[in-house]
């Protein structure tokens, strides 16, 4: 399939949390209910990459702290997953990190509902994922869904999410 030239760059932060379980658990937001794109959905911190960011490493880092008040001392970037193309016209990298003891959260209520953890085993499992489809203009989409404590996540994150379990797969 031919590469496709219109889609606008993106970049997520998948961080990967320490929970107090000792177990490894992945950072999402629910995205505030009265925006335009993509209200009330499950997403990872990030955002377009802009002309004065560095790297989509550094847009996804700065959409972060913009969103979730994540400080970038406490962000250990530790490799990319291969990028996601949505049907909204982005291509996103997707930055996966781990996250060190002691940062703090403040969510800005003008994008972010929520924040929350979910647990890695669970959301890098394909088995925990249930296949759907949808009409959307026109076409027969699929896509995967994870539900996890009234969390629906679905889309470009649980689709994320299944590349991750796929590449950590041995």
């Amino acid at each position: 399939e031919a590469e496709r030239k219109d889609l606008l760059l993106a970049a997520v932060l998948i961080g990967i949390v320490e929970a107090a379980d000792g177990k490894p658990h992945i950072l999402l937001t629910r995205r505030a209910d009265h925006l335009d794109k993509h209200s009330g959905q499950v997403a990872f911190p990030g955002g377009k990459v802009e002309a004065t960011d560095a790297s989509p490493t550094t847009a996804a880092l700065r959409e972060a702290h913009e969103e979730i008040g994540l400080h970038p001392d406490y962000v250990d970037v530790m490799g990319f997953l291969d990028t996601y193309e949505t049907g909204t016209g982005f291509r996103i990298l997707p930055v996966v990190a781990k996250l060190s003891p002691g940062f703090s959260l403040t969510p800005d209520t003008n994008e972010v509902a929520d924040i929350f953890q979910v647990p890695a085993r669970l959301a890098l499992d394909e088995a925990n994922y249930q296949a759907h489809e949808v009409e959307w203009e026109g076409r027969q989409r699929r896509y995967y869904a994870l539900q996890y404590e009234g969390y629906n996540i679905w889309g470009a994150t649980a689709g994320m999410l299944m590349h991750m379990s796929r590449r950590l797969t041995v």
